[in-house]
């Protein structure tokens, strides 16, 4: 049952002037997507570690996970309403849509990947491999052949604040469900920590984030093969350098918006990178941004979940 919560929007100084000087334009490129009469709003805070943003542009409303406080939330685009869409819920992080509309969820506290019907009630897709647990189900997207792709790696089982404190059982593996047979397969067993992933527009192209990687934190990217069932041909497309990448989705010009931040506060926000990995804009944010996605009326909006808060930005191009 959703319950509306207290009002979330105290103590968010807007900009008071355009262009936002939170937007920095890295390469002249950034100026096609960047509109200089929008800036960045806050539409909720309140939450301990907000996550795992989706859209559902058929409701006209977001949803995003408050993963310690056990619960995923719920913002209407109409009327800015802030709720709980759904607590407990297993200290869920990641989502997203699969082919047919209905959100896909990596859940913490379960250790597996579901699948909410148009019904409400819950389908397990995944919670085990080869007889082990998983270990923590992370990020989710799917493929235009409807197979779901996941990372899996071992956070929220280091604790009981974002999880159940355990031991693993299994590698730190990226999975894909098939969307016919619903059979699992590991597709990448090599990748540090994998956190976010998404696909490019064309569906030809893989990126992960390899959220442990030695010395510095990367972005990997692969070619997607075999008719959409394996990855192939790894190479490092971003060296984060200090920076720590986590969520990410592609525009429909195969851009990268990756959500950023921790350790230096200058860092925290987003930033956006050309298909080829090169720097094009940035989008500071009093906190770090942990994953986004676009939405809104023509998908040309970018939601922030961003450590306490959600923001939002009006962008010149489209989510992929």
């Amino acid at each position: 049952m959703e319950r509306t919560t207290q009002n979330m929007n105290a103590g968010w100084g807007a900009a008071t002037r355009y262009p936002d000087p939170a937007i920095t334009a890295l390469d002249k490129r950034f100026e096609a997507y960047w509109i200089k009469l929008a800036a960045v709003e806050r539409l909720a805070t309140g939450m301990r570690w907000a996550e795992g943003p989706v859209w559902f542009g058929d409701g006209r409303y977001l949803l995003w996970s408050d993963i310690p406080n056990n619960r995923i939330m719920k913002w209407e685009e109409e009327t800015g309403a802030v709720s709980v869409f759904r607590q407990p819920s297993n200290f869920a992080n990641g989502h997203t849509r699969d082919r047919q509309g209905r959100l896909v969820s990596c859940e913490h506290g379960a250790r597996r990947v579901t699948r909410t019907e148009y019904d409400g009630s819950i389908t397990v897709l995944q919670d085990s491999f080869a007889g082990k647990k998983l270990n923590s189900p992370n990020d989710v997207v799917v493929a235009s052949d409807g197979a779901i792709w996941f990372t899996d790696p071992p956070f929220g089982l280091m604790g009981n604040y974002e999880g159940h404190k355990s031991k693993s059982e299994i590698g730190q593996n990226v999975y894909r469900i098939d969307g016919q047979t619903g059979t699992a397969s590991i597709v990448a067993d090599d990748v540090l920590g994998p956190n976010g992933l998404c696909f490019s527009p064309d569906g030809s192209k893989l990126y992960i984030v390899e959220s442990r990687g030695v010395p510095t934190r990367k972005i990997l990217a692969y070619d997607v093969v075999d008719q959409g069932r394996r990855i192939d041909n790894r190479r490092i497309l971003i060296d984060a350098g200090p920076g720590t990448p986590d969520g990410m989705r592609c525009d429909r010009d195969g851009n990268l918006w990756c959500g950023w931040g921790m350790g230096d506060p200058a860092l925290d926000g987003v930033m956006v990178f050309a298909p080829d990995g090169m720097p094009l804009g940035r989008i500071a944010l009093p906190e770090r941004c942990a994953n986004l996605c676009f939405g809104g009326r023509a998908n040309s909006r970018l939601f922030m979940a961003s450590s306490q808060s959600v923001y939002a930005l009006y962008v010149n191009v489209a989510g992929a």
